[in-house]
């Protein structure tokens, strides 16, 4: 009898949504400018020096 091994039902949630990412990567052709692997993390520090003193001649 060949009856499907049974799986849990978040294995079989991670292989539709990896399945899912194959379809879609196949279909655009990998070449669209939204991506969903990891990108390196760029610093959010912003903040400008506080310049008034320089301003104001004090």
């Amino acid at each position: 009898m060949d009856e499907p091994k049974k799986i849990s039902l978040g294995e079989a949630m991670k292989r539709k949504l990896e399945q899912k990412k194959q379809q879609q990567a196949q279909a655009k052709g990998g070449r669209d400018h939204f991506s969903t692997e990891t990108k390196k993390l760029q610093s959010q520090i912003n903040k400008k020096p506080n310049n008034q003193k320089k301003r104001t001649g004090v």
